[in-house]
């Protein structure tokens, strides 16, 4: 999914030949998943992480690819703006404390790239969406080096034949066009990855899709985009939006969108990768020269390239992988729906919340998504993203109920799937501990912001100043590593 492109334009023969290509691979993954032993002994978790370059005056700075150059560390990417990198955190097993080992390699990664971008008068911010950001940052000139971005911004707006528009309405409204994909580069996300079995995987999919609403709710923090205070977590409406291949028509034909919560809960990862297939038109054609078919009937695995490329420009808030590692295929589920920041410590109590309530709800005998109906876990997930920690959900056998009285019930869930993981039962209680703050006390990184902005602009501050203050405020309080609800207003 993050491969470089060099090619800059697609005949149509090249784009039949890819569709042909992909459709040759769904056949050889459906083989597999009948056939092959996919490595899932021991379930590996990873994380990914995007991140901002922000100027002494807290303003995005353009310079990711001068800082990338000077890092030299093969865990750092470019990301689809000039102001973003990616950190893509090794993957781990989380018993014992493997958490707290993520913790430490985390702010050992940032503190170093941080060192890098102070030499470009640059730092590092971790944030949902940058307060700072207008939309004279976010612009086709602003896209990152990388052919790929630059390719993708092409074939998206030529498939929707007109310009992106962006409506949210929340708090404000906020209502522009634009040439280009650049406003996505100001979602800034944090991704889980889960590796488990292709007997497991449907199970894990769709408890991961019932608790994205709980995860947006606490882990909100995105409330701000180009001076407006929009939804808690506004990521969410963005990156739906800005990526829209679809014109109104095709909307109102009831066409799928590329960013996709999905419609129904599924019974094997086929259903999705099989959906992929038939629902979305091919972005970027780009051809292997790998025959599938051919390399498993030699004995070995096929890298699926062109499956594996489709999926990544298909953009799940909880998407199917299919990699291979160490020469053995395996799958995972990879979570997409947190923002990232505020600390470091935060981030890994939404990994806690996540991983734990995860496997608890994926081994029930009897599943939630069994009574819960599908589109109901979408609007769950779509009044979390608007109202945050003072969210409602619908869940079954409780009606209507508060996410964060949800979440409080729901904490001996998560922390005994934790304990079926191996977790230390210290590291557990600590990060979980952190969710359950949250939720007692109603303060996340989306409240503090709002709080913040409201108590600078009372001070006689305009909105641009008291933004800016605000984030200058974020990134000192980033640095100490406290959980954001012990943030000072």
């Amino acid at each position: 999914m993050g491969q470089e492109v060099s090619q800059e334009s697609f005949t149509r023969p090249e784009r039949e030949r890819y569709r042909q290509k992909v459709r040759r691979c769904l056949d050889v993954f459906a083989m597999m998943l009948n056939d092959f032993t996919f490595d899932s002994d021991y379930p590996m978790t990873g994380l990914e992480i995007e991140l901002n370059l922000v100027d002494p005056e807290h303003r995005p700075t353009m310079c990711n690819d001068k800082v990338l150059a000077d890092l030299r560390d093969p865990y750092f990417q470019l990301e689809l703006g000039r102001f973003n990198l990616e950190l893509n955190v090794p993957p781990r097993l989380i018993a014992g404390d493997g958490l707290a080992q993520y913790e430490a390699q985390i702010g050992a990664s940032l503190r170093d790239a941080g060192t890098h971008a102070h030499s470009h008068d640059a730092s590092v911010l971790t944030i949902g969406i940058l307060p700072t950001l207008t939309t004279e940052h976010t612009v086709a000139n602003n896209l990152s080096t990388s052919g790929r971005y630059r390719v993708l911004n092409e074939e998206i707006l030529a498939a929707r034949g007109e310009q992106i528009g962006l409506d949210i309405r929340g708090v404000e409204r906020l209502k522009v066009h634009t040439d280009s994909i650049a406003p996505e580069a100001a979602c800034t996300s944090l991704q889980f990855h889960l590796q488990v079995s292709p007997a497991d995987f449907a199970a894990y999919w769709n408890a991961s899709q019932v608790i994205s609403a709980l995860q947006v709710a606490v882990g909100a923090n995105s409330p701000f985009l180009f001076g407006h205070q929009l939804w808690d977590e506004t990521r969410i409406a963005l990156f739906e939006q800005a990526t829209d291949t679809r014109p109104d028509e095709l909307k109102a034909q009831g066409v799928r969108p590329r960013v996709w919560f999905g419609e129904r809960w599924v019974t094997s990862i086929f259903d999705l990768f099989e959906e992929n297939v038939r629902y979305f038109p091919p972005l970027l054609p780009i051809m292997d020269d790998e025959d599938p078919l051919e390399v498993v009937r030699e004995g070995g695995v096929p890298k699926l390239a062109e499956l594996r490329l489709h999926n990544g420009t298909i953009y799940r808030w909880n998407r199917p992988v299919y990699d291979i590692m160490a020469g053995r295929p395996h799958l995972r589920v990879e979570n997409r729906v947190l923002p990232a920041g505020p600390t470091v410590v935060d981030m890994l109590a939404n990994a806690a919340f996540y991983y734990g309530l995860v496997r608890s709800f994926a081994e029930d005998d009897r599943p939630l998504w069994t009574q819960l109906p599908f589109s109901v876990a979408q609007d769950n997930f779509h009044a979390a993203a608007r109202r945050g920690i003072a969210a409602p959900a619908w869940w079954p056998r409780r009606g209507e109920i508060r996410i964060t009285d949800l979440v409080l019930e729901l904490l001996p869930r998560a922390a005994a799937g934790l304990d079926q993981y191996g977790v230390d039962p210290a590291e557990r209680d600590r990060l979980l501990g952190i969710i359950e703050q949250r939720c007692l006390l109603g303060r996340n990184g989306a409240t503090w912001q709002i709080q913040t902005v409201r108590a600078l602009q009372g001070e006689g501050l305009n909105r641009p100043e008291a933004l800016r203050r605000m984030v200058g405020r974020y990134a000192e309080l980033q640095q100490s590593n406290e959980p954001v609800h012990t943030w000072p207003i």
